[in-house]
């Protein structure tokens, strides 16, 4: 159970909130970077509760700036994006990528150019990798804090595939969801155990399926935490799905080694709406067919891939006839983050933790909000901004799963030269 007050703590993201202003300080994916051409319309980003666009001026590279122009607030999404920046189209003031107004054409020539330099124009950090975006929102624009290079960031483009959901919820519960390994073989339990799910899974589908109550084992690490879910098989074998957890934002899904791999994140669009991004890549090859729609259908949008997937007035499109002939969740012909997404969405758009009863299954739910508490105590007290030290080195985090002999220690196993094991 978690009180109202940390609840509270946790979930709101405004520019005021504690929380709000310690997530702030971390680089944010905003928007996919193929959503931005040269010259081409800017693109409304809401993040934070707060409304910015982001754009490609003619040298390609890329602002991030405040919706409202600094004049009249009129929308900068409606700019024209022409000759290194935007140009209002309401009295054609003008602004770089930089953040600068260099123009501002109503005011007399004389005076111009000084009266265009004391316009201030709210403008951020911007760095493109792994096909995205991202933002740095935080206090020190001058010096922004590190970039998380994780694995996916340095692949080329054809091996990385982002896509966004867009999910009616709050940021925590969107966490929470892609740190819960138990509600695999339950809720996903039809698209696991389908012939789609078992092409992909192969032997794995059976061991998630075959034992539903895992034991959890928790490695403290300085970018959060690894997580065993620990599956014991009547074979003699352990299966094991090794999650990282990148904090405040990141979970790396497991995945057999050698394949494609998943890595996810919940980002506050405000208190209430969430963008969960899923960024699948393959750092031997290619990307195949991206696995992310192997169950069914989705909307076809990279930027919205769940926009067809329904809402809590027709319950997400639950076909309770598909459930009376064995579908588990009744939402059929859909991916994993279908599920994952209406489960979100049912509980409100901020669910109130202090009516959770938990139990052994939510070791990792639990562990993550305690580190968060901690996390946003210390950021108040000194300043500190965790899980982002000089001592991380995102590029060697990788989730994998596997099949290993019992009485094996998971945690002595490198994810990046894994032993010869019973794969899945």
């Amino acid at each position: 159970m978690l009180s109202p007050e940390h609840n509270e703590l946790l979930t709101r993201v405004g520019p005021d909130a504690p929380m709000g202003e310690f997530l702030r300080e971390y680089w944010v994916p905003a928007c996919r970077s193929a959503k931005l051409e040269v010259d081409g319309a800017p693109e409304r980003v809401r993040l934070f509760g707060e409304n910015f666009v982001a754009f490609r001026a003619t040298d390609g590279r890329v602002g991030f700036m405040q919706e409202a122009c600094p004049h009249r607030c009129a929308s900068l999404a409606l700019a024209r994006n022409e000759a290194g920046g935007l140009r209002c189209i309401f009295h054609g003031w003008k602004f770089s990528v930089d953040g600068k107004c260099v123009d501002a054409p109503t005011e007399l020539r004389a005076g111009r150019e000084r009266f265009a330099a004391g316009v201030l124009v709210r403008s951020h950090p911007t760095h493109e990798a792994g096909g995205l975006v991202w933002v740095y929102l935080g206090k020190n624009k001058a010096s922004p804090p590190r970039f998380p290079d994780f694995e996916f960031t340095s692949l080329p483009d054809d091996q990385v595939s982002p896509r966004r959901g867009i999910i009616h919820c709050n940021w925590m519960q969107g966490l929470e969801a892609l740190l819960d390994s138990a509600h695999v073989s339950f809720l996903h339990a039809s698209n696991i155990g389908s012939s789609a799910g078992r092409q992909v899974f192969k032997v794995e589908s059976d061991y998630m399926l075959d034992n539903t109550a895992p034991t959890f084992e928790v490695v403290a690490k300085p970018y959060g935490f690894r997580e065993g879910a620990l599956r014991e098989q009547a074979n003699g074998r352990c299966y094991a799905r090794i999650r990282e957890v990148a904090l405040p934002f990141f979970s790396f899904i497991p995945a057999t080694p050698g394949g494609p791999a998943l890595a996810c994140c919940s980002i506050p669009i405000d208190d209430e709406w969430t963008a969960q991004w899923y960024i699948g890549f393959n750092a031997h090859g290619p990307m195949p067919v991206d696995r992310t729609g192997i169950y069914g259908s989705d909307s076809g949008d990279p930027d919205f891939f769940n926009s067809d997937m329904g809402n809590r007035d027709n319950l997400w499109h639950q076909d309770r006839e598909a459930m009376k002939r064995g579908h588990w969740s009744g939402i059929v012909g859909r991916g994993n983050a279908y599920e994952d997404f209406a489960v979100q969405e049912s509980m409100g758009p901020i669910v109130d933790r202090s009516k959770q009863h938990l139990g052994r299954c939510d070791l990792v739910i639990l562990r993550a909000r305690s580190m968060l508490l901690r996390a946003i105590e210390a950021y108040k007290a000194e300043g500190k901004i965790s899980f982002a030290g000089e001592d991380v080195d995102f590029g060697k985090i990788r989730a994998i799963s596997f099949a290993y002999p019992r009485g094996e220690d998971w945690k002595e196993i490198d994810a990046f030269n894994p032993p010869s094991l019973e794969v899945a």
